[in-house]
């Protein structure tokens, strides 16, 4: 299955499987909670929280509600006021369960407030790039009556989650000192009762003056070409197959290869609530998780009927790339390969546009971008760190290891501040195509070169008095001068690029490194480690982690 043979991770017995009717989330009693459920904002774990990717929960937990997005959606209202943002605001969501009522919520606001709001066409779902890039093309060559946007998703996370995402008129996802205004803003609204929250019927609010169709797919399938080698596609004749995993993008791809005349087969075009297709994950609960070789069985088996295949998350902003030399590619692996491409294939690119990563990403990255002899622009978790850089073209290209990117048009200017999963899938198949090496292949020859790395990630259960332990780890409790054998080189609790606070703590030597965070959006705690001496080196670094992270929650 090209799972990792070494992990510590307990798997579920039904990771990799479907899972049976009696298992999946019952819809009908999911939707009624959003409706009937009321969250107690005196309750911490139901006051409206912005983690790495906006406000998530589920309505059975009170932590996504109608409620909940009455106030959101009033303090998005506010904070429009607050900073005179008078241009549109986009509006998408994912095929996930609770994103259709949280819109029609979100939408009762808005066209309460006089907000001008781009809906989409035909109600079609809408992937997260594609407000990205409808907020940059408006906003192109404007200084003011600038647009924003609003992305009704919990990304990849199982079925009976919500999720509400804020995009600043960067187009990519906002600051932290702005979702922490619009989270202030929220939970003042839910604690007044929601009496200073602005609304109107949802049939008057979809025929309000203020709101608009907008053809998301078609605006953002024609410019396809002004960022990836269409017509290298189009001639060579690759076979593509792409399993949207009953996300945002289902139709979008089969434009894109009539548009485009690709050979490019979609696998499967099912679109469920309960995701009743797709293959459990590590630990047996529905993810629609393109990095998971778990969650990918479905695409990993038909490897071999394709040149290149590749499936991307609920909300399209994440890639999962299936070789047919190696099946699904970690998701380290393919940044270091897009990056060591187009650094070499976009002449237009700025000769100074840096390489963006997380600290959690592989140092495979680090060396191939000191080779291309870029400069490497290393930043907490969390793609906003990537949005100005991406807007200005001073980075060609930001990556995280949890299978998100976004890079330059071909001409060097923006193309979308959020990660963009269907360009990073595409690039494969150009990369492919150019170099007549799958991106596996082209993998094996950077490790030729700059060594092989064994990588892992620990994800364990949190409270969020544990998590904020965590989320407080400071130098000072790193008490050894040795890590698996090693000098301890740096331990970092800010970002080189920014001098952003991690979230958390991050140990480095010559050949390894680990970082322990909580999580933004689920109720555990993440251990990422990589080591170039091997595999039991890195169980090694693990180990003293873990030791560390143990102390930590301890105490």
């Amino acid at each position: 299955m090209n799972a990792p043979t070494d992990s510590p991770r307990k798997v579920d017995p039904r990771a990799g499987k479907l899972i049976p009717s009696s298992g999946l989330v019952d819809i009908p009693k999911l939707i009624t909670a959003y409706y009937a459920e009321r969250p107690d904002p005196s309750v911490a774990a139901q006051r409206v929280a912005f983690g790495t990717s906006g406000h998530r929960g589920s309505s059975f937990e009170r932590t996504f509600n109608e409620a909940h997005i009455f106030a959101v959606s009033q303090a998005v209202c506010d904070y429009r006021v607050h900073q005179r943002i008078e241009g549109p605001l986009f509006i998408g969501i994912d095929s996930h369960a609770l994103s259709y009522p949280a819109y029609v919520t979100a939408l009762e606001v808005l066209a309460a407030n006089g907000i001008e709001t781009m809906i989409a066409k035909d109600d079609e779902y809408t992937p997260t790039p594609a407000i990205s890039h409808a907020i940059l093309t408006y906003n192109r060559g404007r200084s003011s009556g600038l647009a924003d946007g609003i992305v009704i998703t919990p990304s990849h996370n199982p079925p009976d989650s919500g999720g509400f995402k804020y995009n600043a008129i960067n187009g990519g996802p906002a600051d932290t000192d702005v979702t922490k205004w619009i989270e202030q803003r929220a939970n003042a609204l839910l604690e007044g009762g929601l009496k200073d929250v602005k609304r109107m019927p949802f049939e008057k609010a979809v025929r309000a003056a203020t709101t608009h169709r907008h053809d998301f797919i078609d605006a953002y399938v024609a410019d396809l070409v002004n960022v990836l080698d269409l017509d290298l596609l189009r001639d060579s004749k690759i076979r593509m197959g792409v399993n949207p995993l009953g996300g945002a993008g289902v139709h979008y791809w089969q434009p894109i290869a009539d548009r485009y005349k690709l050979d490019l087969t979609i696998t499967n075009d099912e679109v469920d609530p309960t995701f009743r297709f797709m293959t459990a994950d590590w630990d047996g609960k529905i993810r629609m998780d393109p990095s998971s070789p778990y969650a990918m069985q479905g695409l990993v088996e038909l490897k071999d009927r394709f040149d290149i295949a590749f499936a991307c998350d609920t909300d399209h902003d994440r890639h999962g790339i299936v070789a047919p030399s190696a099946g699904l590619l970690p998701p380290n692996h393919y940044l270091a390969v897009a990056i060591y491409y187009l650094y070499q294939h976009r002449p237009e690119w700025r000769k100074d546009a840096a390489v963006g990563k997380t600290l959690v990403s592989s140092s495979m990255i680090d060396r191939v971008t000191a080779k291309l002899g870029r400069q490497l622009y290393e930043v907490p978790v969390g793609f906003k760190w990537f949005a100005p850089g991406l807007l200005d073209g001073s980075l060609g290209f930001g990556g995280e290891e949890s299978a998100g990117a976004s890079f330059l048009r071909r001409d060097g200017t923006v193309w979308s501040t959020d990660k963009d999963g269907i360009t990073a899938a595409l690039l494969s198949a150009e990369i492919t195509a150019k170099l007549g090496r799958d991106p596996a292949e082209v993998y094996q020859e950077l490790t030729r070169e700059f060594g092989s790395p064994a990588a892992d990630r620990i994800d364990a259960p949190a409270t969020p008095a544990q998590k904020k332990k965590l989320g407080a780890l400071s130098p000072e409790q790193v008490r050894s001068s040795n890590l698996a054998g090693e000098k301890i080189q740096a331990v970092l609790t800010t970002a080189p690029a920014n001098n952003a606070s991690l979230g958390g703590l991050k140990v480095v030597t010559d050949h390894a490194w680990f970082a322990a965070r909580p999580s933004g959006t689920e109720d555990i705690y993440k251990i990422y480690a990589e080591s170039f001496n091997g595999p039991e080196h890195l169980q090694r670094v693990i180990a003293e982690a873990q030791t560390l992270v143990d102390a930590a929650l301890a105490g």
